[in-house]
């Protein structure tokens, strides 16, 4: 078994554990995510995961640590789902082939890319956002190590898109919720 394939297992297991330490559980929260983690090594559903989507980005993993470790609030707000949300199409329909650029293949000779994190880095650092700036770290790291072919690979990929999309539907049916509740009170 290669190091990547490793990664992408363990990395699957992890983050099927996470999200099972999202249901609402009280102090068994984080003992639910650690044997949901071990059903999915264990049981095939990581396997299944990895053969689905391929290996996860560290972002995604890094997050999914952080759930784990019943980190409050997450690092992955609504601002930063909906600029994932607002980056994707720009991303994946040129890399389906809906026009001639296709801005994936930057990931693989990725010195323009990564010539245009060092502004992003900046930002974060200037903003304390200490946090970002630790997984972005990671996220490099992890591609100069070779885990992944391609650096977009290493920052983000569909599951975490599918996060976001989530998240997004979180907000707006609490939006909604809100709304309802404000005119109920107001008649």
């Amino acid at each position: 078994m290669t190091l990547a394939a490793a990664y992408g297992l363990l990395a699957h297991g992890l983050i099927f554990g996470a999200f099972a330490a999202l249901l609402p559980l009280g102090e068994f929260r984080p003992r639910i995510g650690l044997a949901a983690t071990t059903i999915a090594l264990i049981g095939g559903i990581a396997p299944a995961l990895h053969g689905i989507f391929g290996a996860p980005s560290p972002t995604l993993l890094l997050l999914a640590l952080l759930q784990l470790a019943n980190r409050t609030p997450s690092p992955l707000t609504w601002p930063i789902a909906r600029g994932l949300l607002l980056f994707a199409p720009w991303f994946y329909l040129p890399a389906l082939g809906a026009s001639a650029f296709d801005p994936y293949a930057l990931g693989y000779q990725p010195w323009p890319l990564l010539a245009a994190l060092i502004p992003v880095a900046a930002v974060l650092f200037w903003k304390r956002q200490a946090m970002w700036l630790g997984i972005l770290a990671v996220d490099l790291a992890s591609y100069a190590l070779g885990l992944h072919a391609n650096l977009w690979d290493a920052l983000f990929d569909p599951l975490l898109l599918l996060l976001a999309f989530g998240l997004g539907c979180r907000q707006t049916y609490i939006r909604f919720r809100l709304r309802r509740v404000a005119a109920k009170a107001a008649a």
